[in-house]
């Protein structure tokens, strides 16, 4: 492709009076490069939707007949099997910063208990080292950072000293970058040492657990299977026994649990099916008059939305280690600061450059047997994205208090108004340990419960 010869020649040209930007124009893989410039720019027009997808079938959370009933308790037991034969694994993609919050940090160390403050990460890792104490087990975890945040991440874990989990259960690692270009293709610079350089989406943490060594990790410790899920959702069931073991029993490549939408807009990826396939549509990209179809019974056909939380079989991942199976490209435009020849720093105030991105979720087509898990928000959904109102660090706590004291109302414990609620999940992992747990000598007459 002449751009890419184009782009060698402009790179040694600049390069040839600095070290820094020579190592990374020598580093950079140009075949990566030509076939995101061919998907996201020269052929962009091509990539439309396909008009011969449907709504795709899920397992509902709560079984509707005795035949599921039957599968979910088999798929229980099953899972639970797994856990304590050490067949799992957590993996959290925590490459996002805390900026949008108004917080100078990775975000996996944001304050978010409402009682505790305790960051996301030590609320997963109380999770995992619970469940670990549980079924008697080792479960290892593994962590995707940005190059940005990979050493702040670091050295928080090392100052809590992991958590309880021991060091060598846990594996830190950078996601890959890709170098910006402007809408013709062209390379650009964030500084005459530097390529613009910017993470190549959550689509990365395939090629990045295998790069890093983490899938070869995982196959020296018998785990077959990982449990992915993002780092904001302090809620999220970081190794659920009952998704683990339906994924298993139905042998599927990768299963994700979806959430019924609140509404036929709601900013989530949409599960849809073309034949026994199953992909996500963006929110963006599913047209109104599809967004707005109904059942029969008045529900929005296109209701299954998209969390980011799957399991994946280690084999699964396996197979993109050689580079036949490939995640597509994504085009994201931004305004992207950089220099020009002159080496001017350009501020642009409006999107100027091709970001290419690659996603997660573009594994399930490839997938066998794919299979989709409905999930209760109320338990299982409540990010922290935003600073003020929805997806906020107040509606978490608040949504985190809610659950907190269904789990023990739900045990036959009484709770009064207004009391502020906060379980740890080291003792009790999910809301079954909780329901198992004779609370008789507690007295749950006060207005500030941490319960542990």
């Amino acid at each position: 492709m002449d751009i890419i010869e184009q782009n060698k020649i402009r790179m040694n040209r600049l390069s040839a009076n600095s070290d820094g930007l020579l190592r990374q124009i020598q580093s950079l893989d140009w075949d990566e490069l030509e076939t995101a410039l061919v998907e996201c720019i020269f052929k962009k027009e091509e990539s439309g939707l396909s008009d011969e997808y449907g709504p795709a079938s899920y397992f509902p959370i709560i079984p509707e007949n005795p035949v599921q009933k039957t599968l979910y308790e088999k798929a229980y037991k099953h899972g639970e099997n797994l856990i304590r034969e050490a067949k799992t694994s957590a993996f959290t993609v925590a490459g996002g910063q805390g900026t949008r919050l108004g917080y100078n940090g990775p975000k996996g160390t944001l304050p978010v208990s409402p009682i505790k403050a305790k960051p996301l990460f030590q609320m997963f890792a109380e999770q995992i080292l619970g469940i670990s104490r549980k079924y008697n087990v080792t479960i290892p975890w593994y962590i995707m950072c940005s190059p940005l945040n990979l050493e702040a991440t670091t050295i928080h874990f090392k100052d809590n000293d992991f958590y309880g989990l021991g060091r060598d259960n846990l594996k830190f690692f950078a996601q890959g970058v890709m170098p910006a270009t402007d809408f013709k293709g062209n390379l650009l610079l964030a500084s005459k040492d530097s390529l613009a350089l910017s993470p190549n989406g959550h689509g990365g943490s395939l090629k990045a657990l295998i790069e890093s060594g983490s899938v070869a990790d995982m196959a020296s410790r018998g785990v077959e299977h990982v449990s992915y899920f993002q780092v904001d959702n302090p809620l999220v069931s970081t190794i659920n026994p009952l998704f683990i073991g339906l994924h298993d029993l139905q042998k599927s490549d990768m299963s994700s649990r979806s959430l019924t939408k609140t509404g036929p807009f709601e900013k989530l990826g949409n599960f849809v099916s073309t034949g026994d396939r199953i992909s996500i549509i963006e929110y963006s990209d599913l047209p109104e008059e599809k967004a707005l179809e109904k059942e029969a019974d008045g529900r929005i056909k296109y209701r299954a939305g998209s969390p980011a939380i799957h399991i994946l079989r280690r084999d699964f991942i396996e197979q993109f280690a050689s580079g036949e199976r490939k995640l597509p490209y994504h085009r994201a435009e931004k305004k992207v600061p950089h220099i020009n020849e002159n080496g001017k720093l350009i501020t642009p105030t409006e999107p100027n450059a091709v970001k290419f991105e690659t996603f997660v979720f573009d594994a399930l087509p490839l997938a066998q047997n794919p299979l989709i898990l409905e999930a209760d928000r109320l338990e299982e959904f409540s990010p922290v994205k935003n600073k003020t109102g929805v997806d906020s660090l107040e509606s978490s706590q608040s949504d985190q208090i809610k659950r907190a004291r269904r789990w023990l109302e739900n045990a036959g414990c009484k709770i009064l108004d207004n009391c502020l609620i906060e379980i740890s999940p080291l003792v009790f992992p999910s809301k079954i340990d909780i329901e198992r747990k004779n609370f008789h000598n507690f007295d749950f007459k006060k207005n500030l419960i941490y319960l542990d």
